[in-house]
């Protein structure tokens, strides 16, 4: 199953902060000429947010809430579950008014809007990466098989990490992706990790995208 020609598809983005966030599909990658069958991991039903397609928020967390971070970038974003641990570049606008994705070259990158909320803060903060390039299985190859409870870390600039912990992993069509859901703000501080996955054609790539939702639990 080999590829001709190897393209990130991107989605518009509007600035973060004021503004809502529009929806992020920019991740479906064409799957190269390495074998990846079947594919990579996809969420199963037991790691739902439970929650209907338009509904904001979140499930009530248990527990105290932790103290929020004030602003800084990223550094890198480890989730031991899938034996992640990457490098985090700042990612922003291109000319055309659409989100860059990190170089598919390297394989073990991801990115961060670095006009948006950063991990810690209150507010969603997102975390994107690709499933794969044109040497195979990528950065977020396996967050689809990630489970509740799985924990996430974010190693900021400021030598503070932000830990949180999954609440769900699911799979959303490009075609009708809950922007307010994923992206609302619960009022508290949370992560989204987002690559792409669901059905897979040679023409068309990736259909959607897996999204983690996670919620600071600890820092340190």
């Amino acid at each position: 199953m080999g590829r001709d020609n190897w393209r990130p598809e991107r989605i518009r983005h509007s600035p973060w902060g004021a503004l809502a966030l529009a929806m992020l599909t920019g991740l479906a990658l064409m799957r190269n000429g390495a074998d990846l069958s079947p594919g990579p991991p996809q969420p199963v039903a037991a790691a739902s947010v439970g929650l209907q397609k338009d509904a904001p928020g979140a499930p009530v967390a248990d527990g105290p809430a932790v103290k929020p971070l004030a602003y800084a970038p990223v550094d890198r974003v480890a989730i031991p579950a899938i034996r992640v641990d990457a490098p985090v570049i700042d990612v922003n606008l291109d000319p055309d008014g659409w989100i860059e994705t990190p170089p598919p070259q390297d394989p073990n990158l991801a990115g961060w809007y670095q006009n948006g909320i950063a991990p810690g803060q209150i507010g969603t903060s997102v975390v994107v990466g690709h499933v794969d390039n044109q040497a195979g299985p990528a950065v977020f190859y396996g967050l689809g098989s990630l489970r509740k409870g799985n924990r996430i870390e974010i190693t900021r600039s400021d030598d503070r990490v932000a830990v949180f912990e999954v609440y769900g992993v699911e799979v959303f069509s490009k075609n009708d992706f809950p922007g307010a859901r994923v992206y609302g703000d619960t009022g508290r501080p949370e992560l989204r990790v987002i690559t792409c996955g669901g059905g897979y054609t040679k023409a068309n790539g990736y259909d959607g995208n897996v999204v983690a939702f996670a919620r600071l639990v600890a820092t340190r």
